[in-house]
């Protein structure tokens, strides 16, 4: 018998904790890197933890599944909602409780239909999760893939003008409008938030925010990348990295839709290899931005 219970500030331990297990058992089966920050679960959560805390801070519903009589936590799901587009950032069942039901359960409470505009998923390709998904109502309709490699400096020509953003004072509006435009949604919640963990930058024509970027900090820890003009998006790219490089850091990665061809021609002439594990984005809303755009790494939100 399974229980549920909501979600609180003070779990996102917790649900790292039935994140790390289940995340590793499915790269296993696929022979992907799933998890990018695999090793010792006391460090991994040093890293993940300002992401945990910025989700348990800003979610709309986040629900446990608790095995009874045991009282063992064995899964959770949890959404956002930015400008009345409903996101699902997590939902992890613990392999050994998969396949009991208590993944609709979860996505039930946790990814309703209602009071939003639209709704969307960032999804692995695991077989019982993408049938959950389906019972959403949603469909799959753009694949992803990511891209590995160690960073090498390269600088491409291009009449963008770079600043870096200052994080006491973003330019809400401007990254809203590209948002708005690719996405079809503003979030300036998670711009505030990934100022705090990664550098920021404008990218500016003729005085006009065109693009944004923000550089990798740790390997697989970088993003979003936005360009209103999709040849525009190779600077980026490059541009971070550059910074990866002379950061000493041993690896870059790029999450993409298989949709943004200029950006997979560059990262795939720079030598970068495309990684075995592949997500879904399942949505109902607006996909056609997408070939301008880089997610945020790790992929828990667009």
């Amino acid at each position: 018998m399974v229980r549920f219970r909501p979600g609180t500030a003070a779990d996102s331990r917790l649900a790292f904790d039935i994140f790390v297990p289940t995340i590793d058992a499915l790269g296993a089966r696929v022979g992907g890197t799933a998890n990018a920050t695999a090793g010792p679960p006391d460090l991994a959560w040093l890293t993940r933890r300002p992401l945990f805390e910025h989700l348990a801070a800003t979610f709309d519903a986040w629900w446990f599944a608790v095995e009874e009589p045991t009282g063992r936590p064995v899964g959770y799901a949890r959404s956002i909602v930015r400008d009345g587009v409903r996101e699902l950032t997590e939902f992890f069942v613990l392999p050994d409780a998969q396949g009991l039901g208590i993944g609709r359960g979860l996505l039930e409470r946790a990814f309703p239909p209602d009071h939003v505009r639209h709704r969307s998923i960032i999804a692995t390709t695991d077989p019982r999760a993408i049938a959950s998904y389906l019972g959403t109502g949603l469909a799959g309709r753009v694949p992803m893939a990511f891209v590995e490699g160690p960073p090498r400096p390269v600088r491409i020509p291009t009449d963008l003008v770079r600043s870096r953003m200052d994080p006491a004072d973003p330019p809400l509006d401007e990254l809203g409008r590209i948002d708005q435009d690719i996405l079809g949604f503003r979030r300036d919640v998670d711009h505030r938030w990934l100022m705090t963990q990664r550098p920021a930058w404008a990218y500016r024509r003729d005085g006009r925010l065109v693009a944004y970027a923000y550089h990798p900090v740790l390997p697989a820890w970088g993003g979003p990348y936005a360009a209103v003009i999709d040849t525009d998006l190779p600077v980026l790219l490059a541009d971070a990295e550059t910074a990866a490089a002379e950061a000493g850091q041993d690896s870059i990665t790029f999450d993409m839709a298989l949709t943004a061809t200029t950006a997979w021609n560059h990262v795939l002439a720079r030598g970068l290899r495309v990684d075995a594990f592949t997500m879904l984005y399942f949505t109902d809303g607006p996909v056609d931005g997408l070939d301008r755009y880089v997610l945020t790494s790790p992929p828990f939100f667009a």
